[in-house]
């Protein structure tokens, strides 16, 4: 099914207090070409959902190449622990030499994240959500500043195009930290290790670093920037909502 089938005003509204199985049960009913973006840090719980309505769900994740060795071993626990192919996409080796040859492997700690995660992520992630209509992520409102109005359903305004829609479904959007760690306790599914030792948001390791007690858990992103400027450019589109 493509946007022009998909009333996504309509369905947003009508599903913006359900359950995150049934907003992805809508998800999975509406569209073929759909695909789950796990990043390997706590939306392990949108996967495990998707996978108990449908096993054969499509997912993808991003290897920027800077990834924590903790991470990469989740990734493969994950893989083996639902018997599911995860499509690793990683960055284009032309564009990426290019950068580091002439900036080093640390530029974005005095000149912003934004270069660095535009080749290891926006790019490689552009190139795969060129040929989807629709795709799943883990965002949640009580995530950061710039998420506190995630939809559960959504147009992508980042990855859409002039000719093309692309549906994007937050169905953890209303879900908060202390809900998905009740449901990765209670059903006791795999995690990253990382969050044993203080990391709450998991990303890059030169740009992830523990969060203290009571810390916000974007805290430990991209530390030396401001809150409200802390997205990759994956959901580039709740800055735009916020400007």
């Amino acid at each position: 099914m493509s946007q022009e089938h998909f009333n996504v005003e309509q369905f947003a509204a009508e599903y913006a207090g359900k359950s995150p199985q049934q907003i992805l049960q809508l998800a999975l009913e509406h569209f073929d070409d759909l695909w789950l973006s796990f990043s390997g840090a706590d939306d392990i719980v949108v996967l495990d959902m998707a996978w108990k309505i449908n096993p054969d769900i499509r997912v993808f994740t991003l290897d920027t190449g800077r990834l924590h060795p903790e991470t990469y071993r989740f990734l493969e626990q994950v893989r083996k622990h639902y018997d599911i192919r995860i499509e690793v996409l990683s960055p284009d080796h032309q564009a990426l030499e290019a950068y580091v040859a002439e900036k080093g492997l640390f530029d974005f700690y005095e000149n912003g994240h934004g270069e660095c995660c535009g080749i290891r992520k926006i790019a490689p992630l552009r190139r795969k959500l060129s040929g989807v209509d629709a795709w799943i992520t883990g965002q949640r409102k009580d995530q950061s500043p710039t998420r506190t109005n995630v939809p559960v359903i959504e147009v992508d305004s980042a990855f859409s195009t002039p000719e093309r829609s692309l549906i994007k479904f937050n169905p953890l959007a209303n879900y908060t930290s202390e809900d998905v760690w009740n449901y990765i306790r209670m059903l006791e599914i795999p995690y990253n290790s990382l969050h044993e030792r203080g990391f709450v948001s998991i990303g890059c390791e030169p740009c992830t670093r523990p969060v203290l007690p009571n810390q916000h858990e974007r805290e430990g992103r991209w530390w030396w920037e401001e809150a409200t400027q802390k997205e990759c450019g994956l959901h580039g589109g709740n800055l735009i909502a916020k400007t």
